[in-house]
C-alpha cells in the first residue's frame, strides 16, 4: 500500500510502498479514507518527540472496515468507523478503575507499536513503526478492534475524522478530565484543533465565561464564533495578569494548555483562582519541565494540576456521543477543518501547521 513515511526526523516525509499484515485475532483491517494532521505528528517529524524510524504517522482518521480477524464479532466488512489512538483494552487496572486515559494501550502512542510490540507494517522484510497509535498516513491500517468505532454510514467521514484526536482530546479534557461544572470560568491557551474543541467543550459544560488566548487573530475570531466570551492576544497582554483583571482578581476556575508548553502550564497555574485547576492537554517537548515556585503558595492555595491523555476518553463510549452532539448541532466539526489535501501533499499540510495557517488540514486518501 501507499504510505507517507518519515525516514529521518527533521526531514520531509516520503511517499512509498509498504506491506501491511493480515488482521490477527481481535484485530481489524481498515481502508483509511481521511486523516487530520495533528501537532503531535509534527512534533515527531521535527524531532521534538524523539522516535525511531522509519515510521508512518497519522492518528486522527476515519475509514471503512476491509476485513476482520478471528474473534471480532461487533464489526464487519463495509462498516464505517472512526479510529482511535488509544483502543481501550477494558481489562487493565486503569480501565477497571474507570480511567481510560491510563489504559495500558496508551503505551502504543510512545512505542509506535501494537500492544504486543509488533507493528503489522514492513518494507522489504524490515519493520516499519506504527506512529502515534494508528499510522493513518497510509491507505490502510491494522488496529485492535476496539480502536475502530462504528458509526452510521450517512455520517460524512471527511468531517468526523477530527473526532479521532482533536475532539476527543479537547472536549474530553473538559467533560472527562476536569469535569467542568455549569457556571465555571474557563481559560483556554492555544486555539488549534484541540484548543477550539476545548472551547466547545466548555460551552457544552455550561461555562459562564470562556477566555480564549492565541497569538493568531483569525483563530481568536473562530473561538468567539464557537463560544468564547473573551479573547486575549498573548503577544500584547500578559496572560495571567489579564485573566486576573477580567475575573475581578479572583482568577479562572479552570485553565487548559492546548499547546504543550511548560510556560503556558505555569501561566495557567497562576491565572487560576485558589482551588483552581490547570489541565495539561498538549504534550510539551520532551526536554521541557514544569516549575512551580513558590511551591508553598501552590499548596496553601489548594491549586490542582492535572495530566490528560486523549481527553480521558473511552473511545467506545465517547466517539458515538460526540457524533450525536454533532448531529444535534451542538458540536461544530466543520469549523475545525480549514484545508483538504491529498496524501501526496502531506508535507504542505505539515507546513500549514508550522505557519499557523488555518486550523486543521484533512488528508483525503480515498
Amino acid at each position: 500500500m501507499k504510505a507517507a513515511i518519515l525516514e529521518k526526523q527533521g526531514e520531509p516525509l516520503v511517499l512509498g510502498d509498504i506491506d501491511i499484515a493480515e488482521p490477527r485475532h481481535g484485530e481489524v483491517l481498515v481502508d483509511v479514507r481521511h486523516c487530520g494532521v495533528c501537532h503531535s505528528d509534527l512534533s515527531i517529524i521535527e524531532g521534538s518527540f524523539p522516535a525511531e524510524v522509519p515510521v508512518v504517522l497519522g492518528h486522527e482518521a476515519s475509514g471503512v472496515v476491509n476485513r476482520v480477524g478471528p474473534g471480532v464479532t461487533h464489526l464487519a466488512a463495509g462498516d464505517h468507523v472512526i479510529l482511535s489512538p488509544v483502543p481501550p483494552c477494558g481489562t487493565c487496572y486503569g480501565c477497571l478503575r474507570g480511567e481510560p486515559g491510563t489504559c495500558a494501550n496508551v503505551a502504543g502512542i510512545s512505542t509506535n507499536s501494537l500492544p504486543d510490540g509488533s507493528t503489522g507494517l514492513s518494507r522489504d522484510g524490515e519493520r516499519v513503526l506504527r506512529g502515534v497509535g494508528v499510522a493513518a498516513f497510509a491507505e490502510q491500517v491494522v488496529t485492535p478492534a476496539t480502536g475502530a468505532v462504528k458509526i452510521d454510514r450517512d455520517v460524512p467521514l471527511d468531517v468526523v475524522c477530527v473526532i479521532g484526536c482533536a475532539v476527543q482530546t479537547g472536549v474530553g479534557a473538559v467533560l472527562n478530565t476536569a469535569q467542568v461544572e455549569e457556571g465555571a470560568t474557563v481559560l483556554v491557551m492555544g486555539l488549534g484543533g484541540v484548543g477550539l474543541s476545548i472551547v466547545q467543550g466548555a460551552r457544552l459544560a455550561g461555562a459562564s465565561r470562556i477566555i480564549a488566548s492565541d497569538p493568531i487573530a483569525a483563530r481568536r475570531t473562530v473561538a468567539s464564533a464557537l463560544g468564547a466570551t473573551d479573547t486575549i492576544d498573548p503577544t500584547t497582554e500578559e496572560l495571567a495578569a489579564r485573566v486576573l483583571e477580567m475575573t475581578g482578581g479572583i482568577g479562572a476556575d479552570y485553565a487548559f494548555d492546548a499547546v504543550g508548553r511548560s510556560a503556558l502550564i505555569e501561566a495557567g497555574v497562576w491565572a487560576t483562582r485558589a482551588g483552581g485547576t490547570t489541565v495539561c492537554v498538549g504534550a510539551a517537548p520532551i526536554e521541557e519541565s514544569i516549575s512551580i515556585s513558590p511551591a508553598a503558595l501552590f499548596t496553601i492555595a489548594e491549586k490542582k494540576l492535572l495530566g490528560c491523555t486523549l481527553g480521558s476518553c473511552n473511545s467506545l463510549r465517547d466517539i458515538p456521543r460526540f457524533v450525536d452532539l454533532w448531529r444535534a448541532g451542538r458540536l461544530d466539526l466543520e469549523a475545525l477543518i480549514t484545508e483538504r489535501r491529498p496524501l501526496s501533499e502531506i508535507n504542505l499540510a505539515a507546513d500549514d501547521l508550522r505557519k499557523g495557517n488555518g486550523v486543521r488540514t484533512v488528508l483525503n486518501l480515498s
